[in-house]
């Protein structure tokens, strides 16, 4: 299976792979997305990463899936409780995607399961171990005692279930040992619970080995050497590790009052959400399984038993800098050197001409100073800001506070429903409004997750607009693994439609004659249904038409269908999906020109793009080009706040269509291509063949926006690099 969408063109489908019946025009929502997880955990088992790297994609697998069930699973479970019919875009009840899902996730907790026991064993010939109880010398029991003692006991409170001791609250992802004790004075029995503490390190790292073997000790196999401590007179008989998953979903009222105060309430009520999924040991004693069972009134179907280690998300805590040569190579991003040209100062460059930062290549830092500059320059006069997630003691809300402390009109639209930021979005909130940021919660029924930021400058007489739109977050930790677009630009139409889009955030006035920037839940959509409608013209006179897309998420039913009559009108449409995907590509007579990949590697592809031929197909410097903060999904087109923002300025329309699509197409290292029936098959090469990675070349080459005086000779076109490898 090739997977170069760049220098290849579409192939006929095989009939004897499309789906019967081929009226079932869509992929399960779901099922697509645990299919993404699937290969997420395909690259914890790939040899060609670094073992640490493989742990890590391993613990992912295991985080994705968790927050699957808290959301998603129990969004079903709770339509199925309440008679919902409503059913899938694919014509499926809640009760049969359920079905479906629970059979697909057994399968890939055992995968699961399995790698771990494979890297296990290699991490060990690396000198890496996870050590059993009874591995253990008598000078690790002495340091274990010490340690017990001084850092664990205080903080546990081992819990006896009897009439007067009830079974305790079990939080949200919430790790618990329960034990079936016996009294060593007369043999009387005692149920017993010891819930394990987020806050203390899952596996606690022992003295090295003597050849400077790394050894870690789980926590609940410390603790099971200590219950004569924990438990004094009794001996335990039966133990079971468990861990409970909640319902998560927030919901909120639209007639609240007050929205920081409704959020408070429903977080409150998010962490005693209903128990949706208990995960147990497989080998525990079945009387203390069903007595979690009882207590936690949960269903026999939302019962997992793992052979293996409960929590598989935790792995990533074994990952140390103590090994060379187990994971990546650290990459160092680079500064745009036009802005070094300018000896820092991000407005002279920008004035100069439009810059696009490619995260993580090219360095998040840049963003952050375009904050920290506004704040201290001043000629600045206003800022305004969308924060839908950022880190903790973020340098972008600290330079915010700064500007307003100095008297700056500064306004940041913070999101309180990005979903499990509520409560760190509340209190950055509070501390923006401390500091005199006049600080608003966009809407009560949509979010707004485009991510936008304005900066006002007075230069002589006039007012200048500095506008930074992006594709992620403001979020400098994610930058370094995310991939993302942030273009910057001081274009006047740009800056219009920027302040309109703002002020429909602030005072909800719907912006009327946006240009270059459209707005989701009122233009976005339909300025894509337009574009793809001008391809179909396109190829319906015999023009070249053709389409390329970049997103994380695909699955909208009136785009789905714009895509299937763009194919049918001879449109050739590539895509590359990272996770969902309810499109089947390769249909005869319904996609027969769409072709659909998925990259997974090294970063996390996150930007989202769109190019569209424009009656001269893929590349052109005719096409028209745009970067959104928003996927194909109907959350985000219909109820989501978002931006769509075409790009005008040459140097940076070839950058995205030369370098960062046409890198993204090529790509073969790291991609899966979606068949008909819905399966993805991972690219493959010939013996000894180096396949195209472009995450590989994108942290070698330097973006085409970022040069400066030493000019873009050594910044290649990757549209002309492969055709020439291909010569």
């Amino acid at each position: 299976m090739r997977a170069d969408f760049l220098n290849t063109v579409v192939s006929p489908a095989d009939p004897a792979v499309i789906p019967q019946p081929v009226a079932e025009r869509y992929f399960n929502r779901e099922l697509s997305w645990l299919a993404f997880n699937e290969r997420v955990l395909e690259e914890a088992d790939n040899p060609r990463h670094p073992l640490f790297e493989r742990l890590k994609f391993l613990s992912i697998s295991g985080s994705n899936l968790d927050e699957f069930y808290n959301v998603r699973v129990a969004g079903l479970r709770g339509q199925m409780r309440a008679g919902v019919e409503r059913r899938s875009l694919d014509g499926r009840t809640a009760a049969q995607q359920l079905e479906l899902i629970d059979a697909k996730c057994s399968k890939l907790q055992r995968q699961q399961q399995d790698i771990w026991a494979r890297l296990r064993s290699l991490l060990a010939g690396e000198g890496v171990h996870v050590v059993e109880p009874g591995d253990l010398s008598a000078d690790d029991r002495a340091a274990m005692d010490d340690l017990f003692v001084r850092q664990i006991f205080p903080v546990l409170t081992p819990m006896a279930l009897d009439p007067a001791h009830p079974f305790p609250f079990i939080p949200n992802m919430g790790l618990a040992l329960a034990l079936q004790m016996e009294r060593e004075l007369d043999g009387e029995i005692l149920n017993a619970l010891v819930l394990i503490p987020s806050q203390v390190d899952r596996f606690r790292r022992l003295a090295d080995g003597p050849n400077g073997e790394i050894r870690y000790l789980r926590l609940e196999d410390l603790l099971l050497l200590f219950l004569d401590q924990l438990f004094p007179g009794y001996r335990s008989i039966g133990r079971c590790i468990f861990r409970v998953l909640r319902d998560s979903d927030i919901e909120i009222e639209e007639e609240a009052e007050d929205l920081v105060r409704e959020f408070e309430t429903a977080l409150k009520r998010r962490r005693k959400g209903r128990a949706i999924r208990l995960k147990v040991n497989a080998d525990a004693p079945e009387v203390l399984k069903q007595m979690i069972v009882d207590r936690l009134e949960i269903e026999p179907s939302e019962i997992i038993e793992v052979d293996g280690i409960v929590g598989i998300a935790d792995l990533s805590r074994l990952i140390t800098d103590d090994r060379e040569g187990l994971a990546w190579v650290p990459y160092l991003p680079r500064l745009p050197e036009r802005v070094r040209d300018h000896d820092g100062d991000i407005f002279a460059a920008v004035r100069q001409k439009d810059v696009l930062l490619h995260h993580p290549y090219e360095s998040f830092e840049t963003v952050v100073d375009f904050i920290r500059q506004a704040a201290r320059d001043p000629h600045v006069i206003a800022i305004k800001q969308t924060l839908y997630r950022t880190s903790k003691d973020s340098p972008i809300v600290q330079a915010l506070c700064e500007a307003a402390e100095d008297g700056k009109s500064v306004t940041a639209l913070v999101e309180l429903k990005a979903r499990f930021d509520e409560a760190a979005n509340i209190q950055l909130a509070r501390q923006l409004e401390r500091a005199g940021v006049q600080v608003v919660f966009g809407f009560v029924d949509w979010k707004t997750h485009a991510k936008i930021s304005i900066v006002v400058r007075r230069e002589g007489r006039d007012l200048v607009t500095y506008t930074h739109f992006g594709t992620g977050n403001y979020h400098p930790i994610t930058a370094r693994f995310y991939t993302d677009m942030s273009m910057f630009t001081c274009s006047p139409e740009h800056a219009r439609d920027a302040a309109k889009i703002f002020n429909f955030i602030t005072g909800y006035a719907e912006p009327a004659g946006l240009k270059a920037v459209q707005t989701a839940p009122l233009t976005l959509k339909s300025t894509l249904l337009d574009c793809i409608e001008a391809e179909i013209e396109h190829a319906q006179a015999g023009r070249p038409a053709q389409v390329w897309a970049k997103m994380n998420s695909l699955f909208e039913g009136e785009v789905i269908e714009a895509l299937y009559r763009a194919s049918q009108a001879g449109v050739r449409i590539d895509l590359v999906v990272r996770g969902i995907c309810g499109l089947r590509p390769g249909v005869p007579g319904l996609s027969d020109n769409i072709r659909v990949k998925s990259i997974i590697g090294r970063f996390l592809e996150h930007s989202r793009i769109v190019c569209f031929g424009n009656g001269h197909g893929l590349p052109s410097d005719h096409a028209r080009v745009f970067i959104s903060s928003a996927d194909w999904m109907d959350r985000n087109l219909n109820r989501r706040v978002e931006t769509l923002v075409e790009v005008t300025n040459p140097t940076v329309h070839a950058q995205i269509i030369h370098q960062v699509m046409a890198g993204n197409l090529h790509d073969e290292a790291q991609s899966w291509v979606l068949q008909p029936d819905g399966t993805y098959l991972r690219a493959e090469g010939a013996a000894g063949e180096e396949l195209f990675n472009c995450h590989e070349f994108f942290m070698k080459y330097p973006s085409l926006s970022g040069r400066g005086r030493s000019g873009t000779a050594d910044a290649p076109r990757l549209t002309q690099v492969a055709r020439e490898a291909a010569e």
